[in-house]
């Protein structure tokens, strides 16, 4: 009983590791290199969160899903291209066509499908605005947080964080993805970013949870398990960049009232 209980705890482990090992590969090269590449791989992955959250809600409509997915890279191409302030403006015609083609779930559709362009731009300027120590800063919080509260949560277990939208959460996992979050932000403290990191770590940490507990929400209202089917033992690329999401948008909203505390950016 116990050998099958843990089996089945644990059985998505290592389809999880191997294509969670590939996705970090991909993002560290091109985080590194920057520029072109990771605004290439940054439009990539945008379209492809717009074509499996329009699917979601819009299960009818898949060429509209596929289209309005290449729209949306096609868009946060030409803003990365034409670099002007004024071209964030085109970023809403995702939000506002999601709007349309999706019935009775309007306001859902526009506000995440927002959240998702706004993260892909937001990824490239802040690579490109604040560094290479910012962007490894966000992705380790996201990334540490992510994995503290999966093996946690599975170990521990416990009280539910939200059961009704995301019945696996647990409290434990919850709590230990901040302490994660915390402890990242201090050590990139400790390499010289400001003390702010400390707390602003978890705070992101917990933008990224709610992230993932939106998406959460969307696929149990729509009735699937997962956003696609395309990165083994992660489902979609939404279910793998919801945090992300979260924890980005959240990001800018801080910049707009105070430095990033790694660059003073």
């Amino acid at each position: 009983m116990n050998g099958g209980s843990n089996s089945g705890k644990w059985g998505d482990l290592l389809p999880r590791l191997a294509s969670g090992l590939a996705m970090v590969a991909i993002g560290v090269a091109a985080i590194w290199q920057g520029g072109a590449i990771f605004a290439g791989l940054s439009v990539l992955v945008t379209g492809l969160m717009v074509w499996e959250l329009v699917t979601m809600l819009a299960p009818g409509r898949p060429g509209k899903a596929v289209g309005l997915g290449l729209v949306a890279a096609v868009l946060l191409g030409f803003v990365f291209v034409i670099h002007e302030p004024l071209g964030l403006v085109y970023l809403l015609i995702v939000p506002i066509v999601a709007a349309i083609i999706v019935a009775g779930r309007r306001g859902v559709a526009f506000a995440y499908s927002l959240a998702i362009m706004l993260t892909g731009y937001g990824l490239v300027a802040l690579r490109e605005g604040a560094g290479l120590g910012a962007i490894t800063w966000i992705v380790a919080v996201v990334v540490v947080s992510d994995i503290a509260g999966y093996f946690v949560g599975r170990t521990l277990g416990g009280p539910k964080f939200w059961p009704k939208v995301s019945p696996k959460k647990t409290w434990s996992g919850t709590v230990a993805g901040w302490v994660g979050a915390a402890i990242v932000g201090a050590i990139f403290a400790g390499l010289g970013g400001g003390l702010a990191m400390i707390w602003i770590s978890p705070l992101l940490a917990f933008a990224g949870q709610l992230g993932d507990i939106a998406e959460s929400a969307i696929k149990r209202a729509t009735g699937v398990k997962d956003s696609s089917s395309l990165i083994p033992g992660h489902g979609g690329v939404l279910d793998r960049f919801d945090a992300l999401t979260g924890a980005v948008v959240v990001l800018m909203l801080i910049s707009q009232v105070m430095p990033l505390p790694l660059t003073g950016s």
